[in-house]
């Protein structure tokens, strides 16, 4: 009897230590899918990361983009200052050439 009851109480002992283990089991189990989901939570991050960095990109070209086409702009400008300027050059050489026909008309004459 003494002996049935020490091997139930081992039994039990054992039942007590396995169901021990499992919860321990369990626990690291747990934690494993915590760490999984901040494993996620990282990827996501970084994921959300590159898209901004991409976008940042993007914008930087569209920058670069504007600013090329503002040169082109002032480029642009420039050389139309420089025709009209140009053309006034031709107005006036023609207004002098003008005048002179005037004097050697009036020299003519006299």
């Amino acid at each position: 009897m003494l002996l049935l009851l020490l091997l139930l109480r081992l039994l039990l002992l054992l039942l007590l230590l396995l169901l021990r283990r499992l919860l321990l089991l369990r626990l690291l189990l747990l934690l494993l899918l915590r760490l999984l989901l901040l494993l996620r939570l990282l990827l996501l991050l970084l994921r959300l990361l590159r898209l901004l960095l991409r976008l940042l990109l993007l914008r930087l070209q569209l920058l670069r983009l504007l600013l090329l086409l503002l040169l082109l702009l002032l480029l642009l400008l420039l050389l139309l200052l420089l025709l009209l300027l140009l053309l006034i050059l031709l107005l006036l050489l023609l207004l002098l050439l003008l005048l002179l026909l005037l004097l050697l008309l009036l020299l003519l004459l006299l």
